[in-house]
């Protein structure tokens, strides 16, 4: 054991450890670059982690206050189909006078040539019936009525204005959902401006 003082005995460690530093100085200073990023990154990310772990625990006291939302009348999820009804055909009075103005109407049966003013008749020919028999299924796109909105956004692009019409024909005689009308009548927009 040194008979020296306990601060003597510092000193003299602190100088050994600043030479040891001293000669081990070139190797950190090539790596000094990557640490000093390396702690910034982490800095960052630790930073990021508490301001999500605050946004979450904001959420959740708020949560409490907002009222449920119910689901919009429109949305159909897949535990729903089962209890979904079957679509329903429904025959529409179509006026000869507005058959001019209607682009979406089909054939009409017991049409008089030469008369100004005719009855209201039923439309019959709407996209995919076969006479007065409903049409499970479109015939521009087989297995429409089952699709979801998204995977009809998936083919829209491959059909031509003429399927779109008649899906959206078929739509409204139909099912008539809104999100499907809408985006429907969006793509016939879409198309009739590019022809």
């Amino acid at each position: 054991m040194s008979s020296l003082p306990f601060p003597v005995r510092v000193a003299a460690g602190l100088v050994v450890a600043a030479v040891e530093e001293a000669r081990d100085l070139p190797g950190t200073v090539i790596g000094l670059p990557i640490t000093a990023v390396s702690r910034v990154l982490q800095l960052s990310m630790r930073a990021q982690q508490v301001v999500t772990e605050l946004a979450i625990k904001g959420d959740t006291a708020l949560d409490g206050m907002r009222p449920v939302e119910e689901a919009p009348s429109w949305a159909r999820f897949d535990d729903d189909l089962d209890e979904l009804p079957a679509p329903v055909s429904r025959p529409q009075l179509v006026d000869d006078t507005s058959l001019e103005h209607n682009s979406f109407s089909g054939a009409v049966e017991g049409r008089t040539n030469g008369s100004s003013r005719r009855s209201p008749q039923t439309v019959v020919g709407v996209a995919g019936e076969d006479g007065a028999t409903a049409s499970i299924t479109p015939d521009a796109l087989p297995g429409y009525e089952t699709m979801t909105i998204a995977q009809l956004r998936g083919k829209l692009r491959s059909l031509s204005l003429e399927e779109v019409t008649e899906l959206l024909a078929w739509e409204t005689a139909h099912g008539d959902r809104p999100p499907f009308v809408t985006m429907l009548s969006n793509r016939i927009t879409t198309l009739t401006s590019q022809g």
